[in-house]
């Protein structure tokens, strides 16, 4: 294990042991004022989207605004940067994202280091992929997929949201698992590869479930897995890939960070917070039409969550070869 990542385990750690006291004062003095959640995308998307679901319910619980934030750019680094320059004092969040883990080996000269520079908070929600292929694939199966790209190497076209984007990658860990040549296409964004997938321009996408739910149910696609570890109770009759390919899971996931060096106290006030709205009903349901999986967690699971994450996804980024646009 590498000292940033050995660092990061430790910080994610110490909200843990805490006494009760301490955490009682903070709870009570924190937040005396509005909190800004950074939203590293645009408003509108499921990053932005999920942000306003959790700041909304935060709010109400603390009293206090929770204000998005969307600074887009650089595939999230300048969302991420703000929050790693801002005051260490609990009121500048950042909505932190599998994004975050793919960009540490993505780009070659960022000005931080996500794990070094920003302290775990709390995990928010999973949202898993659905492998889909345009209806014109002979394909039903992922066995079936896979011997007919081994039959047609580099002549299967795989749709992307952009170099680096969730699409991508676990478009690349099922290239690198399966054995098959797939052609990459980045698209600047998921809604026009997605157009283009439709219109058989494209013969695959990893895409997440709630874009393609519908064209799925009207047979304009033709769904094959599910990325997750586990089923999608959308789609409970779609195998996992990884039934066919041991060890494959890639989903979207998204968490809470803050400034290295907030104060543990801060910490431990946001995450029982959070773990709380996360166990609401209400919020479930609401969730769940996005797609989404709560996935509740101490600021240590969340921290351990982020640096396995940027192992796994570097060395996909590094095998398949993959460059920042």
């Amino acid at each position: 294990m590498n000292h940033p990542r050995r660092r990061f385990l430790q910080l994610s750690a110490a909200a843990a042991a805490l006494p009760a006291l301490s955490r009682i004062a903070w709870a009570q003095a924190y937040p005396a004022r509005a909190v800004h959640l950074i939203v590293a995308y645009a408003a509108g998307g499921p990053n932005d989207t999920t942000a306003r679901l959790i700041g909304q319910a935060l709010s109400e619980r603390l009293g206090q605004s929770f204000i998005i934030e969307n600074r887009t750019g650089a595939g999230g680094n300048i969302g991420a940067e703000v929050v790693v320059r801002a005051p260490a004092d609990g009121y500048t969040l950042l909505l932190a994202s599998s994004s975050n883990a793919v960009n540490t080996t993505l780009y070659e000269k960022l000005s931080f280091d996500f794990m070094r520079d920003t302290a775990p908070v709390a995990g928010l929600v999973r949202v898993p992929n659905i492998m889909v292929v345009n209806p014109s694939v002979p394909a039903k199966t992922v066995p079936e997929f896979i011997a007919y790209a081994k039959a047609n190497p580099g002549k299967i076209n795989m749709a992307t949201a952009g170099n680096g984007s969730t699409t991508h990658v676990s478009g690349e860990l099922f290239k690198q698992l399966a054995g098959v040549n797939l052609v990459a296409v980045a698209y600047r964004g998921g809604g026009p590869a997605l157009v283009d997938l439709l219109g058989g321009q494209m013969q695959v996408m990893f895409e997440p479930a709630i874009s393609v739910v519908e064209y799925i149910s009207e047979d304009k696609l033709r769904a094959l897995a599910v990325t997750a570890a586990t089923r999608s109770e959308v789609l409970p009759d779609i195998p996992t890939v990884g039934e066919f390919l041991p060890g494959y899971e890639a989903s979207q996931w998204y968490g809470i960070s803050a400034p290295k060096n907030t104060p543990a106290e801060i910490v431990a006030t946001l995450n029982k917070e959070i773990n709380a709205v996360l166990a609401d009903p209400r919020m479930k349901t609401r969730l769940a039409d996005l797609g989404s999986i709560p996935t509740p967690m101490t600021p240590a699971e969340f921290g351990k969550l982020v640096a396995d994450e940027t192992e796994k996804w570097g060395k996909v980024v590094r095998a398949g070869n993959i460059k920042a646009e």
